[in-house]
């Protein structure tokens, strides 16, 4: 529906005749469509999209410039951090992708120790600023066992050289962004879309940690990993690489068949590294039940810790802690 300029400003509330403040125009005012929002984009368009954009990125083998165990060391306390604190996945990701896009384009001066350290905190700051509401500060956020303790002014001196070596390029492409479209493929009535998604996530923070994860680009592991969730369930467990291939261009059966084989021995990995633990069942009477709250609630050892909003997520004074 189209509305002329005089109809949108029949309810002015000043005294002003709405022909007055188009008189220039003459008889030919300009015409205003309801449909105000532009259309957003087929979804197979975006996709192509991203896809070609990753044309665009870099080849380049970030693992051949640090050692695999060293920055699986790194990456491992940026994903500790993330858990401690509750930040989303994409968080995790950016942290480490600004971690090896850095450690790609510029030299430390050792690449062990310190530097990596405050290279870590620096990185994970910066992500979580970009996807988090509530962001810890500077020496909040070195917790889980950080050897080093850095005061805040030299956080920011590493940020702000981090964002130089970046080019202030933040928003990666990631698999993250096609989780969704893919699931959908897999499962068009989208059931499982929701389970697919969180699951293929939780192997992408996984699957991270290893330099093979740097192989390749972020469509192949998003199908990959996508194929991984699936394969765990027993109506997707047919899903194959071949079928990975059709769901959009650019896709490679090869190399999703590749990444998938070294993600699914890492999964497997990681299940097997878990412990296993028996549920028990304990009954007990109202006595013993009140005082073994009365005395959890009287022994420090039970104490929660209490997280002050004032103290952990504002800016901190510098010095608090030793440099």
């Amino acid at each position: 529906m189209s509305l002329s300029c005089s109809e949108c400003f029949s309810d002015l509330p000043c005294g002003e005749d709405s022909n007055t403040i188009f008189s220039d125009y003459g008889d030919d005012l300009p015409e205003y469509t309801s449909d105000i929002e532009p259309r957003l984009p087929e979804a197979d368009e975006s996709i192509a999209g991203l896809l070609e954009d990753e044309r665009d990125l870099t080849e380049a083998n970030f693992h051949q410039w640090l050692d695999a165990s060293v920055r699986a060391e790194s990456v491992a306390w940026m994903l500790k951090v993330q858990k401690h604190y509750g930040f989303q996945p994409l968080t995790a990701y950016l942290s480490v992708n600004y971690f090896d896009r850095f450690i790609h384009s510029h030299k430390l001066p050792i690449l062990n120790g310190w530097p990596l350290q405050l290279l870590s905190v620096a990185c994970l700051s910066i992500a979580a600023k970009m996807e988090e509401l509530l962001v810890p500060s500077f020496l909040d956020l070195q917790v889980e066992g950080a050897k080093f303790i850095f005061e805040s002014r030299n956080v920011k001196r590493m940020e702000l050289l981090v964002l130089r070596v970046l080019d202030w390029r933040l928003r990666s492409i990631s698999p993250f962004c096609y989780l969704s479209f893919f699931a959908l493929k897999i499962d068009p009535a989208g059931t499982y879309t929701g389970l697919l998604v969180s699951r293929s996530k939780e192997i992408i923070l996984c699957y991270i940690r290893e330099t093979s994860f740097l192989e390749y680009r972020p469509s192949c592991i998003a199908a990959a990993t996508i194929l991984c969730a699936a394969n765990e369930l027993p109506d997707f467990s047919l899903i194959t690489a071949q079928h990975a291939e059709s769901w959009c261009d650019g896709l490679d059966e090869e190399n999703i068949t590749n990444c998938y084989q070294s993600m699914r021995r890492i999964v497997l990995n990681t299940l097997k590294k878990q412990p296993k633990v028996l549920a028990r069942l304990r009954v007990m009477s109202c006595s013993s039940i009140n005082s073994c709250n009365s005395s959890s609630f009287s022994s420090p050892s039970c104490k929660r810790r209490r997280l002050s909003y004032e103290n952990s997520w504002a800016d901190e004074k510098e010095g608090e802690r030793p440099n």
